[in-house]
């Protein structure tokens, strides 16, 4: 390292006391006066932050507010009747799972439940997944937690499969928030036929995690599932971790939910400072900008050194990428913003996609995640050298061979994997993306583009019961029976659908034409 550079780390560390986190922006390239001419910009983000956090309404375009930040501290919801909501349903979280281990809430059959299966997709349960995985220890745990987290059929069997022995021992969280989200209802139906085919009864087993008056509620409800935890409209399914969501399977799966929820808090103090030199959220945002010219113009690689985050990329990518993949700003005008992030652990992908970083297309910066408490043994491999040793050392080598082919990283330091330490890097991003937005104009709450994908399955799903109900004895090409199914515009989509029904019975192709000349009947 030279002494210019030194210079510029200790000038550039931003140091959080009551987590023991630094950030280090060193090695991100951004010019003299950028703090400077940035800070205009950055004075409106934290208005807007305060704004939102005072219970402005932050997503315009469903007139919502945006409450994540009242989940660790009820005391700032805008009403005392939220505040109390909040901490009600924390205290019935703990309770409920209390009971459980404790054999209070049982299985039918008696015993107790001895593992958890979680039904959600997206934010109902790439957060969960992180905080089960990055704090969990099968030798410790209180339950085991498996997900179902897609409507694959195979997927849904092969986690099913192990499980067949310890149904009758195994509670089923069912979390959507509408209660109409496919794959989660579907994940459910199939968890629910496992049951009945082991002789149980599911709602013996079952709780859910969704809005009040859902289509969930109400099935939850009339079947009389073993208990209910609220979703709020205030809470986006991407930042939903530290309520019921993910806080319910990290208690039952016996993790500190109240750590967990501390260092969020601390977090989300230290993140309110309107210095910016020592918010390290308003450093991430801005690091972002700096680096992808306020446009998105490179990724965001997150390279932990931690196999306990090993999912936190996956994580990030939905709270990153659905809250700042827009087409549209603010005032209506085409942007097509976003930030793109992948990545997986160290030292792995110094074996895979490092070699690119350094030589490659210089499209990309780099976020590192240092833990400076090993674990695990302390055995020598070498004279003097730990594991943890090589593993610190993959590390501080990547980093110094990116700087010196001009790629830019941030370095991002935490004492040790705990649930504090992992509800501190939670809100750090959710904190960060929440200004990044405001820097570039966008609304960070909705997601357009997902609600038009849903809307574009459920029309091909309705195009697929009419290419059923047009099938006949008489064999057809894709193109007469779009035209039969009232679609013959869509002839390229009825093909593919027929090549779907007929790998699984539903169809019948004769001879072995192309697109154009395959023809298809009912199945026999």
């Amino acid at each position: 390292m030279s002494r210019d550079a030194w210079t510029r780390f200790r000038r550039n560390l931003c140091h959080v006391p009551s987590l023991g986190l630094t950030l280090d922006i060193s090695r991100m390239a951004f010019p003299d006066g950028f703090f400077d001419r940035m800070a205009p910009a950055m004075a409106k983000a934290y208005e807007a932050m305060e704004a939102l956090e005072a219970g402005a309404v932050a997503n315009p375009d469903e007139k919502r507010r945006v409450g994540h930040y009242w989940l660790r501290a009820p005391r700032r919801a805008p009403e005392p009747a939220l505040a109390a909501e909040i901490e009600a349903t924390l205290a019935r979280v703990k309770a409920f799972a209390a009971d459980v281990h404790a054999g209070r809430v049982a299985p039918p059959g008696g015993g107790r439940f001895e593992r958890v299966l979680l039904i959600g997709i997206g934010g109902s349960a790439l957060g969960p997944q992180f905080v089960a995985d990055a704090l969990g220890d099968p030798a410790t745990d209180r339950m085991a937690v498996t997900t179902l987290d897609n409507t694959d059929p195979e997927g849904i069997a092969r986690t099913l499969g192990p499980l067949a022995g310890s149904l009758g021992r195994t509670l089923t969280l069912v979390v959507s928030k509408s209660g109409g989200t496919p794959e989660t209802r579907n994940g459910m139906l199939l968890a629910e036929e496992a049951y009945r085919a082991a002789g149980l009864d599911f709602a013996r087993h079952a709780v859910a995690i969704t809005m009040a008056g859902s289509a969930l509620d109400r099935l939850a409800t009339s079947g009389a599932w073993i208990a209910r935890f609220p979703m709020w409209d205030w809470v986006g399914g991407r930042t939903s971790v530290t309520s019921a969501v993910g806080l319910l399977p990290a208690a039952l799966q016996g993790i500190d939910v109240d750590a967990l929820l501390s260092g969020a808090a601390a977090c989300d103090e230290a993140t309110r400072a309107r210095d910016t030199a020592r918010n390290p959220a308003a450093l991430l945002a801005l690091m972002w900008h700096h680096a992808t010219g306020g446009a998105g113009r490179k990724d965001m690689v997150v390279l932990p050194y931690k196999d306990r985050l090993v999912l936190f990329s996956r994580y990030l990518q939905q709270l990153v990428m659905e809250s700042l993949g827009k087409r549209l700003d603010l005032q209506g005008r085409v942007v097509e913003q976003g930030l793109s992030v992948y990545g997986n652990k160290g030292s792995t992908d110094q074996h895979a996609y490092v070699q690119q970083l350094r030589d490659g297309v210089n499209n990309f910066f780099v976020v590192f995640l240092r833990v400076l408490e090993a674990g695990g043994s302390g055995l020598e491999v070498d004279p003097g050298v730990t594991a943890g040793d090589y593993l610190h050392g993959f590390l501080l080598g990547t980093r110094e061979a990116l700087a010196g082919n001009g790629r830019e990283s941030m370095t991002i330091t935490v004492p040790r994997v705990d649930a504090r330490t992992v509800g501190a890097l939670i809100a750090l991003f959710e904190r960060a993306v929440g200004f990044y937005a405001t820097l570039v104009g966008i609304n960070a709450y909705h997601q357009p583009g997902v609600e038009a994908g849903k809307k574009a399955a459920a029309a091909v799903l309705e195009l697929q019961a009419k290419v059923r109900g047009a099938l006949g004895t008489e064999p057809r090409t894709a193109e007469a029976i779009a035209a039969a199914a009232g679609a013959p515009e869509m002839a390229e989509t009825v093909y593919l659908l027929l090549e779907h029904l007929t790998a699984n019975g539903k169809a019948r192709r004769a001879g072995t034409g192309g697109p154009g000349e395959a023809v298809f009947t009912a199945p026999a």
